[in-house]
């Protein structure tokens, strides 16, 4: 293994660490406090792994000295057998601290904003849009993350044109950022009397929210406009002002937020919404400067890919990234993203590993 080295500079630093941890200045503040737990909790499992595994390699070391060193044939035996799997543990050691010194995502700890809109289609493509959101809320619920509703425009049929939520908790953008691009649907609408199967798509956004030192906004730049909310066909759903229409002049980005009651907190979530899109712009220009060859390598994420299609009649999930076919949709559709998402992260991951091994 190459990155020895690495891995004791880390350690080193994980000892630093616990040592400010422990001082009494560090302690009476918050701001610092925050700082180096936060960095040391991001090396926990690495530091975890590579003490395994320099215990490990201490005990190859001591069972090969003994075999080669001991006369007695049955404590040779018995000592071989120790040592292969030991080796069988080191390797796998080794592959996982490879994974881990990837480089990380700086986004992957940040909670999202999950943006679903109805794409070809029609109303068919708006309660697809409303039954996957479903599902993505199952599955926000199995791994305790908060789901907020930021931003809903509902269709004639109950479906949704488009909503926006926001999901807090450990790991939330890590799994979801998968997630982006077009999703298509080939099924039998509930409208349809002859049973004729028809294909539909939506489109998913996943952003990270952005914290205020990342984007800050003038508010000289912002126009606002509030106007009376509606619900499906223009009926209205209440009798004031509450609705909110944000602009960014120097963007030209719109947000509209309506579901609550409150102009303010309408106003307050389409600032949040708009930060996170500011983000994601800044975040394309910084990416359009990487080379198109690595970005063919690790996969773009452009929301205008087909990643997937979900097929009612044959029970099955096709994601086109990694050729991967599950007959369990109707699981998936319960919230049973992991199934999905886990073989993406190993795809993806043995990506970034063969780019490292090339450059």
């Amino acid at each position: 293994m190459q990155a020895y080295a690495k891995l004791e500079e880390l350690s080193k630093r994980y000892e630093e660490l616990s040592n400010e941890l422990a001082k009494p200045e560090v302690i009476s503040d918050p701001l610092q406090l925050r700082k180096f737990s936060k960095e040391q909790s991001g090396l926990d499992e690495i530091i975890s792994v590579y003490r395994s595994l320099t215990s490990t390699l201490k005990q190859v070391k001591e069972l090969e000295e003994m075999i080669e060193n001991e006369s007695d044939a049955e404590l040779v035996g018995l000592a071989r057998e120790d040592l292969a799997s030991l080796r069988e543990q080191q390797i796998e050691m080794e592959n996982n601290l490879n994974v881990l010194l990837l480089p990380k995502d700086p986004n992957d700890d940040k909670n999202v904003f999950l943006e679903i809109r109805a794409g070809t289609g029609g109303e068919e493509a708006s309660l697809f849009a409303a039954d996957l959101f479903r599902a993505y809320a199952r599955y926000a619920e199995t791994r305790k993350w908060r789901v907020e509703l930021m931003s809903s425009s509902e269709s004639a049929s109950g479906g949704f044109k488009e909503i926006i939520v926001l999901i807090s908790g450990h790991g939330a953008f890590s799994r979801l950022k998968y997630e982006r691009g077009v999703h298509r649907v080939q099924r039998v609408p509930s409208t349809e009397s002859q049973g004729r199967i028809h294909t539909s798509a939506i489109t998913v956004a996943v952003l990270p929210e952005a914290d205020d030192v990342e984007v800050t906004i003038d508010p000289k730049d912002l126009k606002i406009d509030v106007y009376r909310s509606s619900g499906p066909g223009g009926q209205s759903v209440n009798t004031t002002d509450s609705a909110v229409r944000v602009t960014h002049l120097p963007t030209n980005i719109v947000v509209t937020c309506q579901d609550e009651k409150s102009q303010h907190k309408n106003k307050a979530k389409a600032i949040k919404i708009l930060k996170a899109r500011l983000l994601e712009r800044m975040e394309e220009e910084r990416d359009s400067e990487i080379s198109k060859e690595r970005k063919n390598q690790v996969g773009t994420g452009d929301r205008s890919e087909r990643i997937r299609t979900y097929n009612f009649p044959q029970n099955r999930v096709t994601d086109h990234r990694v050729g991967l076919t599950l007959y369990k949709l109707d699981a998936i559709m319960e919230g049973r993203f992991d199934d999905v998402i886990e073989p993406l992260i190993v795809y993806f991951q043995a990506e970034a590993l063969k780019c490292g091994a090339e450059n």
